[in-house]
Order: structure tokens, then C-alpha cells, then sequence
């Protein structure tokens, strides 16, 4: 096997994955019948103070190499390439008051921006 400093190949890799709470299944299978879509893409882009965020995208036609976490009959996909930042991660779905947002309980996350919009990771 042939290494590169600052490269990534997501097949060297076995993931721990990624799991879903009862109420984070139930607003994605809600969501999903009502959108008439499959479930919903969970992935991260450079945004931020800290370095990265979450983005939850619906997904109407899988993509090549996905990765699926299934919990009562809810669908979470997500591309190989986002797990090295969220693999672990635990997805949640909260009402605060008037508020409902998802919430990412990230074990990789290392540090987050004051208003919790942002993550930022470690290198191993």
C-alpha cells in the first residue's frame, strides 16, 4: 500500500458508523413522506470559525458508494468520504422551546465555534 502524506482513501478504513435517536428516526421518516423523497444525506463542508459543518440535504436517488444507517425505517446516507470527519456520531433530533433543530453528538469534533454552528477536528 502505497501512502501520501495528506491523501485519503475511505476503503483503508472500517467505520464505526453513525446511529440515529428514536426522535432524529422519527422527524427523518416524517420528513421523507411528506417530501416523497428516500431519507436524508448527512455530510460537512468548510464553513465557519472552527473549520467544518454539518449539512443535511433529502435524497431522491442514492449515489454510488453510499453508506446507509437505517433505524425504523428512517434513512440517513452518507458519502464515504464525509466519515473520517463524522464517523461515531450520534444524530439527534430536540425541541427547545419554540425551536427543533438536529443536533450531532460527534466524538471526532474537538472543538466548536460559540454559536454551535461549526466543528473542528483533530488530525490523527
Amino acid at each position: 500500500m502505497e501512502l501520501h502524506a495528506g491523501t485519503f482513501n475511505p476503503e483503508d478504513f472500517a467505520w464505526k458508523g453513525l446511529t440515529l435517536t428514536a426522535t432524529a428516526a422519527k422527524h427523518i421518516r416524517e420528513l421523507s413522506i411528506k417530501q416523497g423523497v428516500l431519507g436524508l444525506r448527512l455530510g460537512v463542508k468548510q464553513t465557519g470559525c472552527a473549520g467544518f459543518g454539518y449539512v443535511l440535504n433529502t435524497v431522491s436517488e442514492p449515489t454510488a458508494g453510499d453508506l446507509i444507517y437505517e433505524r425504523d425505517g428512517a434513512k440517513l446516507y452518507v458519502s464515504p468520504e464525509a466519515m473520517p470527519f463524522i464517523d461515531g456520531t450520534q444524530v439527534d433530533y430536540v425541541r427547545d422551546g419554540l425551536n427543533q433543530v438536529f443536533k450531532f453528538h460527534n466524538p471526532k469534533a474537538q472543538n466548536q465555534c460559540g454559536c454551535g454552528e461549526s466543528f473542528g477536528i483533530q488530525a490523527e
